[in-house]
């Protein structure tokens, strides 16, 4: 495929919500979620990471599974959604997880458990001497309904092998995701972008997401994630610009055609460019998220969360109609 990136922004942001339109309409879709990041401890020190601290580290915090469940009541209680990813905690065993998701799917089974990426299943994996299919059997008999799509970042080797060479290699990713898929558990997938990497690293990113969306068919919407540079080792780098936020989002429309749902997350591209990008491909919003952590420990200005009405007003002053959903895209209620 050609390197679409090389193409006129605004003829890009055009064919993309023509493709958009096409599928959506004039549908734009939001979710009441919570995001519960459960720990900061992590024995992974990914460079570009502004979250992870040590065990004992000032700011260093584990919820207990009684305190997830709190959290949850405290924080969102109307949330349709619970979002789950931390750390890799060096003493947890695999059993803390599968409580975890037991506790919160019995507390509130009316709640869709969306939870761990590609590299905490890996991890889990590894400390519990089980197979990914084993692990994702054990946690979905707990709960567990979906899988976010982090851990992705570039999926070529050598930006990898810079930005997070303790992270598990993208053909574990793709693995993971295709096993999840296979048990029947929908995942997101993710890209990031505004580091190092260049356009041919983005399209190859792209293709083969592509590519593993039209063997399994089992992403439901994919995620690019803008880079905050602050408090990470490549603090030296400026932000990603607004043109760049807009024409990857419509890059990663055109190319991924086949996955339903293209979201412009509003923590990482701030509110007023995340309302841009919905003229510009994407159809999702993400959603109110009540309180995020990870990406406002690397410098992130954007809200820590926002209201249901905030949302409709997004999308109703871009032309377009909210729809708020499940976290399986299911409508819930239209705002006009």
């Amino acid at each position: 495929m050609e390197n679409l990136f090389e193409k006129d922004f605004l003829s890009l942001g055009r064919q993309a919500d023509d493709i958009r339109q096409k599928m959506w309409g004039r549908k734009t879709f939001f979710v009441r979620n919570l995001h519960l990041n459960y720990t900061n401890i992590c024995v992974s020190k990914c460079r570009f990471c502004a979250f992870a601290k040590d065990e004992g580290d000032d700011g260093s915090y584990l919820y207990e599974v009684d305190q997830m469940v709190r959290y949850v009541d405290e924080k969102a209680p109307d949330a349709r959604e619970i979002h789950i990813v931390g750390g890799l905690h060096p003493d947890k065993p695999f059993k803390f997880y599968t409580d975890a998701v037991s506790a919160l799917k019995t507390a509130y089974p009316e709640k869709t458990i969306k939870a761990f990426s590609a590299v905490e299943i890996d991890y889990f994996s590894r400390i519990s001497n089980l197979s990914v299919a084993e692990v994702l059997k054990s946690l979905k008999k707990a709960g567990l309904e979906m899988m976010p799509g982090g851990g992705a970042e570039i999926f070529d080797p050598e930006v990898r092998n810079v930005i997070c060479p303790e992270k598990i290699p993208a053909e574990r990713w793709i693995e993971i995701h295709k096993t999840a898929h296979s048990l029947g558990i929908l995942t997101n997938a993710t890209m990031l972008y505004g580091h190092i990497e260049k356009d041919e690293h983005k399209m190859r990113h792209l293709e083969t997401l592509r590519a593993l969306q039209k063997e399994t068919g089992g992403i439901l919407a994919f995620i690019p994630l803008s880079f905050h540079p602050e408090n990470t080792f490549l603090s030296h780098i400026p932000a990603s610009t607004g043109v760049e936020d807009l024409k990857t989002i419509a890059v990663s429309r055109i190319v991924l055609d086949n996955v339903p749902h293209i979201k412009a997350y509003w923590v990482m591209l701030g509110e007023k460019t995340a309302q841009v990008a919905l003229r510009f491909g994407a159809d999702d919003l993400d959603g109110t998220i009540v309180k995020e952590n990870i990406t406002h420990a690397a410098g992130a200005k954007s809200s820590e969360g926002l209201t249901v009405t905030q949302m409709a007003d997004f999308a109703r002053s871009a032309g377009l109609v909210a729809v708020e959903r499940d976290a399986l895209y299911n409508e819930i209620k239209v705002y006009g």
